[in-house]
């Protein structure tokens, strides 16, 4: 079980479906909310929740969405409330703000590191038991008691087992909410087990204002081109500008790894520079038959070589991205992916030289 370090946000994107999921869901013991990255599964799960364990509404009127201000709604964002359990991987719970005490989790990356361990990325069946054990318990306020279990593909095999039978048949007034974005890697009898709820996507406009208020110096058209790049992902836009990266760095990146000119890669963590190559790889694949970009403008793009080679580049992609976070020597990778993209970006050219 976590506990709160602050108050979790509702986007603005999130307050309509929110309002239609409150009405819709309100019969169903256990929801399975799906829907892409970066869009704010989390928070919109965490909201739910607190819509059902709010006491500004009575129960004859049925839930909506949270007051803010009753008991229950300040437990919540005090970390203390007595019937709802917020279930992480270790690995997310400081970045989601709902961690154990900082403190806690400084000691415990610590300890970690000296084993030289990472925090882990699943959800172990330690986590569910407690789960299990949790919900045997009657509510302390009387509303009901409240589970939320983010990502719910990251529980192993052994932990999705554990959950199976509470899932089903659940004691008393518990509550399940499980949110995830890989819906397919979630064991099949988890899934028939809950009523799904797809999370839509904001739309351009409001998600590139948004995400324009977010930027040291607003600009609605560096917001588009940083949210194109995103997947339409305002969350996942946010947290790439707190990385580094700009609208212009971006539409000029095609043609710099075209000419195998490092910057602005080396400024970028890893991870971002292989989705970056990733969705480069992507968008040209679409371009060479005959689709538009998702990620690029169509002017930013090279000459596409041919889709034989873009498979096999995004094959060799994918696996790195397995293992971008492990302490690889930055400048020396990025120069090992620029030779290789300027070796397939290059053929096309080539092939139109040797023509000529």
């Amino acid at each position: 079980m976590t506990e709160a370090v602050a108050t979790t946000p509702l986007w603005p994107w999130l307050k309509e479906p929110l309002a239609a999921a409150i009405q819709q869901l309100a019969t169903h013991h256990a929801v399975l909310l799906h829907g892409a990255q970066g869009i704010g599964q989390f928070e919109f799960a965490m909201h739910l929740a607190r819509s059902w364990l709010c006491e500004g509404h009575s129960t004859t009127q049925g839930a909506g969405i949270a007051c803010g201000r009753c008991p229950s709604c300040h437990l919540i964002d005090a970390g203390s409330h007595p019937d709802l359990m917020v279930i992480l991987p270790e690995a997310l719970q400081a970045a989601l703000g709902w961690g154990a005490a900082s403190a806690e989790v400084s000691e415990k990356a610590e300890k970690s590191e000296a084993k030289s361990k990472k925090l882990s990325n699943e959800i172990k069946v330690e986590s569910v038991r407690a789960v299990v054990q949790f919900s045997q318990h009657t509510a302390s306020r009387g509303r009901a008691k409240v589970i939320v279990l983010h990502p719910a593909e990251r529980m192993n095999l052994i932990a999705a087992n554990t959950l199976l039978k509470t899932l089903e048949e659940p004691p008393g007034q518990v509550r399940f909410v499980l949110s995830g974005a890989t819906l397919d890697e979630l064991l099949p009898t988890i899934r028939s087990r809950c009523q799904a709820w797809q999370l839509p996507v904001p739309d351009t406009d409001s998600a590139a204002q948004w995400l324009a208020e977010q930027m040291d110096k607003p600009s609605l058209n560096d917001a588009q081109v940083i949210l194109a790049a995103a997947g339409g992902q305002p969350l996942t836009a946010r947290d790439h500008i707190q990385l580094g990266l700009d609208a212009g760095a971006w539409l000029s990146l095609p043609k710099a790894v075209q000419q195998g000119q490092p910057t602005p890669l080396t400024q970028w963590p890893l991870p971002l520079v292989v989705d970056a190559l990733q969705k480069l790889c992507h968008d040209l694949a679409r371009v060479s038959v005959g689709s538009e970009p998702r990620y690029f403008p169509a002017g930013a793009l090279p000459t596409p070589p041919e889709l034989n080679l873009l498979t096999t580049w995004s094959q060799e992609l994918r696996k790195l991205s397995r293992h971008a976070e492990h302490p690889w020597n930055q400048n020396l990778k990025i120069e090992t992916l620029l030779l290789q993209a300027r070796a397939i970006l290059r053929v096309r050219a080539n092939s139109k030289a040797r023509a000529a």
